[in-house]
């Protein structure tokens, strides 16, 4: 069974950083992408920034609301994705998703963290 964990969310000022760390458990072959969503009240979940498997390039694609302000990477050795999160601002205010395609016995699945909190006040 596997099992992603999510931490690194909370409370920030504007103009603040956060790290946001997903980790992956359980029994697998691979990781394939790894990215992270949001979603704040009232709205649909959206996509903020993912990554590719090293083999497939590695290559990284951002929201045009996150580019220049936050970085996605990843970690194959610990089977973890971060966030950094720079120049937070009050619109980054959501509930973050961590999401992962993983390949196991079964097949290939997407597999979703359960979420943790980012708060930016103004």
């Amino acid at each position: 069974q596997v099992q992603l964990v999510e931490s690194g969310g909370g409370l920030v000022q504007a103009g603040g950083s956060l790290r946001l760390s997903c980790t992956a458990s359980g029994t697998f072959f691979s990781i394939n992408v790894m990215g992270w969503y949001r979603q704040a009240p009232g709205k649909q979940r959206e996509l903020v920034a993912t990554v590719a498997a090293i083999t497939s390039g590695g290559s990284t694609n951002y929201a045009d609301s996150v580019k220049g302000r936050f970085t996605i990477s990843r970690d194959n050795a610990r089977n973890t994705v971060y966030l950094q999160m720079n120049s937070l601002k009050p619109e980054d205010t959501a509930v973050y998703y961590c999401n992962n395609q993983i390949v196991t016995t079964r097949g290939l699945y997407a597999y979703w963290g359960q979420g943790t909190q980012v708060t930016v006040s103004s």
